[in-house]
């Protein structure tokens, strides 16, 4: 279970790259955003992954 929302976290914090680099390249301020708050998200989610993690041992 914690394998698979750490790689969400990951796929979270990809597409958000992605997004936040189309909309720059596109000049789409709006899209641009999305990408830093979906990455945003992957990372609070990965870091929440890692604390349990680190609790758990």
């Amino acid at each position: 279970m914690a394998g698979s929302k750490k790689a969400k976290a990951k796929t979270e914090q990809a597409r958000g790259k992605v997004k936040e680099a189309t909309g720059r390249a596109v000049g789409n301020e709006r899209l641009e955003a999305e990408g830093r708050m979906e990455a945003a998200r992957g990372d609070a989610r990965q870091a929440k992954e890692k604390a349990k993690d680190v609790f758990k041992h």
